[in-house]
């Protein structure tokens, strides 16, 4: 028995009956040998580390838009936020913690530039629309590797595609689709924890609220700080999932009451608010002005590439502006629509 296999055995005897094992994973869309040290999903996670995309994330908006002072969230301290609270409660829940962190640090690899007003930009202009996820799962599986996608277990690619659905109810409906795995169920849980959290934080760094605008329960109920709201979500979900169904990672009702009333105090009080948004509409001008110049004059996107562009321009201009980074798009937003100084010898 290789160390592989007795990595997987583990995993047989200390997880829990419901929780994902890597040995009978569904598979890659292309099969490929096994590897002798790690099992499949620790393959995953690591092959998302190492990639571009994932790089790319340090120099990707979470709320404040380029940012200087060193204490704001990016997209990357997010991803790793959302990655440590996803495998606390993974751990104590007796679930697969590799294939959980899996799907923790890939799921905002389709995350545009300039946050959520990058994605609203594109799904506005893009035809059939824009969601980040279903670009994480694409970059996943087709754009990374120049091209030949990372080739990940269907239980992480599906985590992957599954773990947001926008403003919408904070817990699963008959209308959303689930997760395929419990493990798929927490990091969709703990993606809104850390940003519920951390966007608070940020926001109350930046002057933009008050801690006495917080809503008084929300207040009473989580605590005065980051760390305190953490722990009072994370223990909720801990506890009321063990309580209830082994076959759902949920929330107690007056949790999930508070958890979504934050949520919509910070989209009225933080998302929305002139300090924050008037920069975005900005951006989102700069997201427009590239996607048109690349659609109708293919030979500049062609020239960006490195490479001719395929059939569909329209998808493939979508996949480049939704990789760049902030600084990269407004680089070359100032290369393609800026004059240049002229130079004199």
């Amino acid at each position: 028995m290789n160390l592989r296999e007795q990595l997987e055995e583990a995993e047989l005897e200390r997880l829990r009956p419901e929780a994902a094992k890597a040995r009978f994973t569904r598979g890659r869309s292309r099969p490929e040998p096994e590897c002798q040290l790690r099992t499949a999903f620790m393959r995953d996670r690591d092959r998302i580390v190492h990639s571009k995309p994932f790089r790319r994330l340090k120099h990707k908006t979470q709320v404040f838009l380029a940012p200087t002072g060193d204490h704001y969230r990016t997209r990357l301290t997010h991803t790793l936020e959302v990655a440590q609270i996803a495998r606390t409660v993974s751990r104590v829940l007796g679930l697969n913690e590799d294939l959980t962190e899996a799907i923790a640090l890939g799921h905002d690899l389709g995350h545009t530039p300039f946050g959520h007003a990058g994605e609203e930009a594109l799904r506005q202009i893009v035809p059939g629309g824009f969601d980040h996820n279903q670009q994480s799962y694409r970059i996943v599986e087709y754009l990374a590797r120049d091209g030949r996608g990372l080739n990940l277990t269907f239980e992480v690619g599906d985590g992957i595609l599954h773990h947001t659905k926008g403003r919408g109810p904070i817990l699963e409906t008959v209308t959303t689709p689930t997760p395929a795995t419990l493990e798929g169920q927490v990091v969709r849980l703990a993606d809104i924890i850390a940003y519920i959290c951390h966007d608070t934080d940020d926001a109350l760094r930046g002057g933009v609220i008050s801690s006495q605008d917080i809503p008084a329960p929300c207040r009473d109920v989580l605590g005065p700080t980051s760390a305190r709201r953490i722990d009072a979500m994370v223990r909720d979900v801990v506890r009321h999932s063990l309580e209830t169904n082994p076959l759902q990672v949920t929330l107690s009702p007056r949790m999930m009451e508070v958890m979504t009333s934050l949520r919509n105090f910070l989209y009225e009080n933080v998302y929305e608010v002139d300090t924050v948004h008037r920069d975005f509409d900005r951006a989102t001008k700069l997201i427009h002005d590239l996607y048109e110049l690349f659609v109708t004059e293919p030979d500049k996107l062609a020239a960006e590439l490195g490479r001719p562009v395929g059939e569909d321009v329209h998808q493939e201009a979508c996949d480049f502006i939704a990789g760049m980074t902030d600084r990269y798009a407004l680089m070359l937003f100032g290369k393609l629509f800026l004059p240049s100084p002229w130079a004199v010898l």
